[in-house]
């Protein structure tokens, strides 16, 4: 059913070699990604934290509207700038992690694609010897099958116009007989 052996040959195993490396380097480049991005996460999730506690703190130890006004416009221009900082970073990474799969990709496809015609090539090989040898099997069988009708067996009565063989006919039975009279009655 499949052109070239169960076991694995060479290519098979190279190309599955050099296509694993491929997605073992593009899985780790994603997950350091991932991981960054995470710790990015974390880090604004604490510092969003930290703002709303402070200026909780600030509202609440406020004794007069005015105050309490201005310490929540005090804690607004601090979280509005993190927000900045944290978006710059989330575009940062994404660059940097198109960059690093780019490398990734560049670095491994050349490998996996040499190892892929090496095996397409190992393939055609062996499914031409396959299908060569198959012909020949054919055509041998198809002889054999041939071969009693092209030679018929020394028993087997000759062809119809033959005797089958380089040999003379013998003359019929009543014709030797005439040819000894006529010989007898000349030398009479």
């Amino acid at each position: 059913m499949y052109p070239f052996p169960q076991s694995a040959t060479p290519a098979v195993r190279s190309h599955l070699d050099a296509h694993a490396a491929f997605v073992n380097e593009m899985s780790k480049s994603l997950f350091r990604s991932f991981q960054h991005m995470c710790d990015l996460h974390i880090q604004l999730a604490q510092t969003l934290l930290e703002e709303t506690t402070l200026a909780s703190q600030q509202v609440l130890s406020a004794d007069r509207q005015t105050e309490l006004l201005s310490a929540a416009a005090a804690r607004a221009q601090p979280t509005t700038e993190k927000l900045r900082a944290y978006q710059q970073h989330i575009a940062r990474l994404a660059a940097e992690s198109q960059v690093e799969l780019a490398r990734v990709t560049e670095q491994h496809v050349q490998n996996t694609s040499r190892t892929a015609r090496a095996l397409v090539d190992e393939v055609a090989r062996s499914t031409a010897e396959e299908t060569e040898r198959g012909i020949r099997s054919q055509q041998e069988a198809m002889r054999s099958m041939a071969d009693p009708f092209a030679r018929p067996n020394s028993e087997a009565q000759p062809p119809m116009g033959g005797n089958g063989g380089d040999k003379p006919a013998p003359p019929p039975p009543a014709q030797a007989g005439k040819e000894s009279r006529s010989s007898g009655s000349t030398a009479h």
